[in-house]
């Protein structure tokens, strides 16, 4: 695996010879270093500046020329079944990408246009990463108790918030992996599927064809289930 100093010098030799192709696969390797889970790709007057999200904060990492970002944008909508020519409307698509190394993840992939360009935020899941135990996600003393004693009752909620980046997701499949036992039919409603968990029943929604998490809600009760994960609430 290549370090990465050395993934950011390949992207900074992506950018120099104009390779649009491996500059945009450079940009998605160098996040799994970073252990990013956000890309922001923002097209300033002269520039376009590339940001990774590590630990919650955003860190600006490279810039390549303006004239070469209408490429970049085509080429990451290419790889996530976007509309090329559609440019001032917001697009959201997903991809699977591999890279050299073998790595591979899942992009959730967000166009937005501005008045400097279409600006793209790609959110990352790598799809080889561990899931952690509880105390290994900083919960400790009385949080970790607490929260080790509700997954423990036979009903109830529980509730999990917080900021893009901050590890919700991440808490919800530990909370779910320590829960996942043969007697048990866990089913989740999310968007996307993050990580495939093996004992798990997970169904993907898709409002273009009216299965939203509402819905989804509705038929995982007819499932006989005994605990229900669901990734968003925003639906009323």
């Amino acid at each position: 695996m290549a370090e990465p100093n050395q993934k950011l010098q390949q992207l900074q030799e992506a950018i120099l010879s104009g390779n649009i192709p491996q500059m945009v696969l450079s940009t998605i390797s160098y996040a799994l270093d970073l252990r990013s889970s956000d890309i922001h790709i923002e097209p300033e007057e002269n520039t376009v500046r590339i940001r990774y999200r590590v630990d919650g904060v955003l860190r600006q990492i490279v810039e390549y020329p303006h004239n070469i970002h209408p490429a970049v944008v085509s080429r990451i909508k290419i790889m996530s079944n976007l509309k090329i020519d559609e440019q001032r409307m917001p697009q959201d698509g997903r991809s699977t990408v591999s890279t050299k190394d073998g790595r591979e993840m899942d992009l959730r992939i967000s166009t937005l246009p501005t008045v400097k360009g279409e600006k793209v935020v790609m959110r990352i899941q790598d799809k080889s990463r561990k899931i952690p135990d509880l105390p290994e996600l900083g919960l400790q003393g009385n949080a970790l108790r607490f929260f080790e004693e509700a997954l423990g009752l036979p009903n109830g909620i529980i509730l999990t918030t917080g900021p893009t980046g901050s590890g919700k997701t991440t808490t919800m499949y530990s909370a779910l992996t320590r829960l996942n036992e043969v007697e048990v039919n866990i089913m989740t409603i999310e968007d996307p599927v993050e990580i495939q968990l093996d004992g798990l029943n997970q169904s993907q929604v898709h409002p273009d064809i009216d299965y939203t998490f509402a819905n989804g809600l509705r038929t995982a009760l007819r499932q006989d289930p005994d605990i229900i994960m669901v990734g968003e609430i925003r639906d009323r």
